[in-house]
């Protein structure tokens, strides 16, 4: 299976809007740390859907975002996600509770000490050192555990 998918990371004052997925138990993003985004609809490109998903998800509609990678996840389970990766700097709106967990702006330096996925550690640091746009694979073995990773087309170290 494949599916589409945008995460936006939405910056203010040196912090990051993070969502942590706490309410679908049988989420795979279940009490991980994340930004905001999620699957295309039909016919959607991704600015699109994430203008949408950022306005669904926190109440603030996107008025400059810049897309800063692309990230093919395997899974291990048989999906293969591609996600369209962006930052945002500038929004307007009211905030709006999110049914998908809880919203917080989280200052970037504490990021690494939240649950997150291995592989998110790998492209938040690319967003950090300001990575050109970049293609990352990420290989998961089904069970959660980053087993490979790939960073335009050459294979980098995940054993630490």
């Amino acid at each position: 299976m494949t599916e589409l998918t945008t995460l936006c990371y939405i910056e203010k004052d040196s912090r990051y809007l993070m969502l942590h997925r706490t309410s679908r138990e049988h989420d795979i993003n279940h009490d991980k740390w994340i930004g905001v985004g999620g699957h295309f609809e039909d016919n959607e490109s991704p600015d699109e859907c994430l203008l949408r998903e950022a306005r669904e998800e926190t109440g603030y509609t996107l008025t400059h975002f810049v897309p800063r990678g692309i990230v093919t996840f395997i899974s291990g389970t048989g999906v293969t996600e591609y996600m369209h990766l962006f930052t945002a700097d500038d929004f307007t709106g009211s905030p709006v509770p999110c049914d998908e967990g809880e919203l917080e702006w989280v200052e970037k330096d504490r990021i690494e000490s939240l649950n997150i996925w291995a592989g998110d550690r790998i492209f938040l640091r690319l967003l950090k050192e300001n990575e050109p746009f970049f293609l990352l694979k990420l290989v998961y073995d089904g069970n959660g555990r980053l087993v490979q990773a790939v960073l335009n087309g050459k294979e980098i170290d995940v054993s630490g």
